[in-house]
């Protein structure tokens, strides 16, 4: 067997396993984080069935329980955990084969039961690094449900880089609806 060199910005071989579960939508992966029972297995096939409902771009489980994180060429690429490839559990009937894909390249990073996780977060809350790698972030709060976040982040695009969650952005107040530019009291 052969090996190839590694670039200055990859990972070595046998790269970091995180806990974690993660599913290709489209051309990226969405790596899903949190505590153990906080739902990451259940996203993750929630995920598979939006896409395969057509609710979202089609979607294939990378791995659940255990993914291996490796830089190659700036990208941050998730793997599933030989032993784990193919297999997510499913509360209520345990461990399935699944259909799953060897490597995706990771756009997106969701925090299970998120402390910062709040109806408006500041920004610096949407980004995290990881192996040095910016990636956007949603803070999920605990019992909030994280399917109608992913979809809107993968659906929509920001109105802004600004939140509206500032004193000026809601002269009357009230603080019940998006903003200036897009709704009035």
């Amino acid at each position: 067997m052969t090996t190839s060199p590694v670039a200055p910005d990859e990972s070595p071989p046998g790269s970091p396993s995180i806990h974690a579960s993660a599913v290709r939508v489209g051309d990226r992966a969405v790596l899903i984080r949190g505590p153990s029972g906080s739902g990451k297995s259940r996203l993750a096939l929630d995920l598979i069935l939006a896409g395969r409902g057509g609710q979202l771009p089609p979607t294939v489980l990378v791995g659940d329980d255990r993914v291996h994180l490796q830089v190659r060429h700036g990208k941050l690429l998730a793997r599933p955990a030989p032993p784990l490839a193919g297999l997510i559990e499913v509360r209520g009937l345990g461990i399935r084969r699944c259909d799953f894909v060897s490597e995706a390249i990771v756009g997106w990073l969701i925090d299970l039961n998120a402390a910062d996780g709040n109806r408006c977060p500041p920004p610096e809350s949407l980004k995290t690094t990881l192996i040095g790698i910016e990636l956007p972030r949603i803070p999920v709060e605990i019992g909030f449900s994280a399917l109608p976040l992913i979809a809107a982040a993968l659906l929509t695009k920001p109105l802004s880089t600004r939140p509206a969650t500032t004193a000026e952005d809601c002269p009357s107040g009230i603080h019940h609806h998006i903003g200036p530019s897009v709704a009035t009291d």
